[in-house]
């Protein structure tokens, strides 16, 4: 997929003259200078390749990451409520509510009042969510599975190990880890 971005208006043009001498870097970072670029962009590229495909099937609905990221969580904790998968995902009730309304209006999603307290809102996925949510993992898991197959495959334990290390660091998900029996001796 190409982006295109279109501008109002061009930027405007700067003569190099108008700055204090070395106050323009021409020479670009080094890979391996006082920081290693390496996985940094290791990971830029990863992620880009990771997300490609699902991106590829949510464009087909008119949907983006968001509504992935939310349609996955709910799927693999049906009755999750909105303030509970807004602190999962780290977001705003503003960046929620468009996407999640979407994915009602679609029927990826539906909303039902709790047990106990009946103003409380819980996200389920339908039938058509599920199948949906299924189809983007099924993407990834490939792409993933061809990435370990290519790099050692079950000789790379410490993949596993160094995701969670990398993901870790925030208490909603050390708590959905805990909760989903995600543990690093696991992760191998």
């Amino acid at each position: 997929m190409v982006l295109t971005y279109f501008m109002d208006a061009p930027l405007p043009e700067t003569d190099a003259r108008e700055f204090e001498e070395g106050s323009i870097a021409f020479e670009p970072l080094e890979t391996r200078g006082e920081v290693d670029f390496r996985l940094i962009e290791l990971f830029f590229f990863a992620y880009r390749e990771f997300t490609a495909d699902a991106d590829e099937i949510l464009a087909r609905y008119g949907f983006g990451r968001a509504h992935h990221r939310i349609l996955h969580f709910v799927n693999r904790d049906p009755g999750m409520t909105i303030a509970a998968i807004l602190d999962l995902l780290q977001i705003t009730k503003q960046s929620l509510s468009r996407v999640l309304r979407q994915l009602v209006d679609d029927g990826f999603i539906v909303l039902l009042p709790g047990d106990d307290d009946r103003r409380q809102r819980r996200l389920y996925p339908t039938a058509k969510g599920r199948e949906l949510t299924l189809e983007l993992s099924r993407a990834q898991a490939r792409r993933i599975d061809a990435a370990l197959a290519h790099s050692g495959g079950e000789d790379a334990p410490w993949v596993g190990d160094f995701l969670f290390e990398m993901g870790c660091d925030r208490l909603t998900t050390r708590d959905w880890f805990a909760r989903k029996g995600i543990v690093k001796e696991d992760t191998r």
